[in-house]
């Protein structure tokens, strides 16, 4: 019998192309951050950054399947927004408590567009939920893998799996930005990985696709995609990077 993989999430972190892409991801991060913690940020910088993402988020989720209706969409803004004012404190949870952050987020993102008895309730289905339980330990067990590998699998997963009636890509999303946030990669949130997602149009949806199939070569394709989106979404921040002359640092 072959042996589970001690760190499952550091063997996908070396697939080939892997590593190169998250550290020229984290690159883009760091010209934001003006290589982490030598620039000032303010309140307002990050709220306008956060309402980018998720505005961007709740125009992928008008089309993805779990959508509740055709003109439902002002109604999952709203949500998204109320999540997103909330994303920073939950990123405090998710690699804590990731059930109950995954929760919460559905439950303020759903309310006032699903019944409350469906609010941060998984679907009646034992394999959703063996598969979050799965998650949850995963999102809890130490790793040496980049927090955008692990960030992009928790995205991926929550999709494939759907464990709610409805919103999951929009919870999805978030809880890629909590990981990234939580794991020092991007703590004051400036970056919008989420426009980047939008912006990829089908390319964000066959990325998943190729991933929910199973094959090697579509969780390679998904993390490379999610890199790219970490480093697209650094360039689109409002706090423009900085450009330092070549040779030198800050």
């Amino acid at each position: 019998m072959t042996s589970p993989i001690a760190d499952p999430l550091a063997a996908l972190a070396g697939i080939e192309g892997v590593g190169s892409a998250v550290m020229a991801a984290r690159d883009a991060v760091d010209a934001v951050l003006r290589d982490r913690g030598r620039r000032q940020i303010t309140s307002e910088q990050q709220a306008e950054a956060l309402l980018m993402a998720a505005r961007a988020s709740a125009v992928i989720g008008r089309t993805e399947d779990d959508h509740v209706g055709d003109d439902d969409h002002r109604s999952w803004e709203a949500g998204t927004l109320r999540l997103y004012v909330e994303l920073v404190d939950l990123a405090r949870l998710i690699r804590v408590s990731p059930g109950q952050a995954i929760a919460r987020a559905h439950a303020v993102l759903g309310r006032g567009v699903l019944a409350d008895d469906g609010l941060g309730r998984l679907r009646d289905d034992s394999q959703v939920a063996d598969r979050m339980a799965a998650l949850g330990r995963l999102l809890t067990t130490s790793t040496s893998a980049p927090v955008i590998v692990v960030a992009a699998i928790a995205h991926a997963e929550l999709i494939t799996v759907a464990p709610f009636a409805a919103g999951n890509g929009i919870v999805a999303r978030a809880v890629e930005r909590m990981i990234l946030i939580d794991g020092d990669l991007d703590r004051p949130a400036v970056t919008v990985p989420e426009v980047a997602h939008q912006q990829s149009g089908a390319a964000y949806r066959l990325a998943l696709e190729g991933y929910r199939s199973g094959s090697a070569q579509g969780v390679r394709d998904w993390l490379l995609h999610v890199a790219a989106a970490v480093t697209r979404g650094a360039e689109l921040s409002p706090l423009k990077p900085v450009r330092q002359p070549p040779g030198r640092r800050p």
